[in-house]
């Protein structure tokens, strides 16, 4: 039987929809709760799936992963609070439509390109990671695949904080925990401090789950304020017309095209992607002075280039072993326990793995698609859950869920420590991805980092080190340097992260004014608008009453 078939195949399995159906609800809830990301709840049921066959672990997280894209769009849009921070481009056009009585084209329209973009993503997938993975293979020895570690995490510590300083002590601290253990070339145990737990190294799931569940909670437990804010109540009409069908394409093909090249981009998400989309979307348009005050472009285009960030990002992790972002990160720790390892191998290994993968996403993209065009009362009541019961519930299952990957006390014990730590990270500014992608990689770069140096002894420099490997290393340098450069130059107070300053000057200007002329207007100042022709009956009565006196 050829790999497309054995892949293939292996969908049919029952149990493969029913975890694929449990991954769906779990993603379109995780969306809809504001604080909690995808992120979060992959690691967190990456606890729960270590004993399930690979396949059907990864139909429950590659579910959660493309459903939690669709539903993070629900709050952006009714509440003007990102589910996730892919969805943050989703808020300046998706809130100021829910405001104008508009909110259900938005959610309608924010499905649709979704699911474009994710569907583009994975033809992209298709085409570019066996040549990707192949040429890997053929050229990729030991000082290139340390070179490219190192440009990995670089490009993540570049465009994830304000302070590049910042940035690198987070992936210094990463990749020192990565050398906690038994290191792999002697068997000498390192940093162990005499204790059989640590024997194997830091617990990557606990990590995961500390600093992105568990501090999340914290922060938010130490940040609560009563929120009055209600989700718009009326969503009016739901389907585009074909005008409106038309007006977008234009917005959704540019912004696609961007999601799909910064998606190949290591740690370069989904909320850059949707800024730089809607940004370029904005220029490309006829009518760009809409953008910012509810533009169903705007929304097409932030929607469409954060979606289509998902199949590059699952290219350079299954192609080259490189973490696309944070989700990606926990996916391939998962895949590592399941004894799998991504990378160039894992399509002559496992061929049949990866149609499953590409298949599963397939099936979790249509199906979120079917349930967003569903209109969703339910998950707008979602957004009424009183948080102290959603808090309650996310400990426990973080307790259990990191419990059940070693059935081990102290691995509880060392997710609440960084749970902690996140806390302190999260209030120094310090950026949690760079932590995570030194945890991670940090043993590879140093594997292969002393496979080069025992060689280069015997053999000339330029034959061991490629020019390959030289350009990775130059281009990890550039990403920490230029950037700190240009910080540098400016003032410290409009010193901006990459995420924060993809927009242009004139950009922002449009839209603080969009923003402004918005809240100009009384009938909209409120988030519980009903019917715009009632609110239109209220003016005009009031203006006859007042004519009257």
């Amino acid at each position: 039987m050829t790999p497309l078939l054995e892949g293939l195949n292996s969908l049919l399995d029952i149990s493969i929809l029913l975890y694929m159906l449990v991954g769906l609800l779990l993603g379109f809830m995780v969306g809809a709760f504001p604080g909690i990301t995808a992120t979060m709840a992959v690691a967190l049921a990456a606890g729960f799936t270590m004993t399930l066959e690979p396949v059907q672990g990864l139909a429950v997280l590659l579910t959660i992963y493309v459903a939690a894209n669709f539903g993070d769009r629900v709050p952006s849009i009714l509440i003007n609070t990102p589910g996730t921070p892919a969805s943050i481009a989703t808020t300046l056009d998706g809130y100021p439509m829910a405001k104008q009585g508009r909110a259900g084209l938005a959610l309608t329209m924010s499905a649709i390109v979704s699911a474009v973009g994710i569907l583009a993503s994975l033809v992209l997938f298709a085409l570019a990671a066996v040549p990707i993975a192949s040429f890997a293979r053929d050229y990729f020895k030991s000082p290139e695949l340390f070179a490219l570690v190192v440009f990995g995490i670089a490009i993540m510590i570049g465009i994830s904080s304000k302070s590049m300083l910042k940035g690198i002590l987070a992936g210094v601290f990463g990749l020192m925990l990565g050398t906690v253990g038994t290191y792999a070339a002697t068997a000498d145990k390192r940093f162990t401090f005499g204790s059989l737990d640590l024997v194997e190294g830091v617990n990557f799931i606990a990590v995961i789950i500390g600093l992105f569940g568990i501090a999340e909670l914290f922060d938010q437990l130490l940040t609560h304020r009563k929120s009055h804010v209600r989700p718009i109540s009326s969503l009016g009409r739901w389907w585009p017309n074909k005008s409106e069908f038309k007006q977008s394409g234009r917005a959704t093909a540019v912004a696609g095209a961007v999601g799909l090249g910064v998606g190949l981009i290591p740690a370069a998400g989904g909320d850059i992607a949707g800024l730089i989309g809607w940004e370029r979307a904005r220029k490309a348009s006829k009518h760009p002075e809409m953008f910012g005050k509810g533009s169903i472009e705007g929304v097409a285009a932030s929607d469409t280039a954060s979606s289509a960030t998902l199949g590059g990002s699952l290219t350079t992790t299954m192609a080259l072993g490189i973490p696309g972002d944070s989700v990606m990160a926990v996916m391939i720790g998962s895949m590592i326990i399941w004894g799998i390892t991504p990378g160039p191998t894992l399509f002559t290994e496992r061929p049949d793995l990866v149609v499953s993968i590409v298949g599963i996403m397939l099936v979790a993209t249509l199906l979120s698609l079917g349930l967003s065009l569903v209109r969703m009362k339910g998950m707008v009541k979602l957004l009424d859950v009183p948080q102290p019961y959603l808090w309650s519930g996310i400990l426990i299952f973080c307790i259990i869920g990191t419990y059940a990957t070693s059935n081990s006390l102290s691995t509880v014990i060392t997710m609440l420590v960084f749970g902690v730590v996140g806390v302190l990270l999260k209030r120094m500014q310090v950026p949690a991805g760079p932590v995570v992608l030194g945890l991670l990689l940090g043993p590879l770069a140093e594997e292969n980092l002393a496979r080069t140096l025992a060689i280069l002894p015997t053999r000339p420099f330029f034959e061991v080190v490629s020019p390959i490997a030289i350009v990775l290393l130059v281009l990890a340098v550039l990403s920490i340097v230029m950037p700190a450069i240009r910080a540098a130059r400016k003032p410290r107070a409009e010193r901006a992260s990459f995420a924060d300053s993809v927009l242009d000057t004139a950009s922002v200007t449009q839209l603080s004014k969009a923003h402004e002329e918005l809240a100009a207007d009384p009938d909209l100042l409120t988030s519980t608008v009903r019917n715009p022709q009632a609110a239109k009956s209220r003016r005009l009565r009031k203006n006859s009453k007042e004519n009257k006196k």
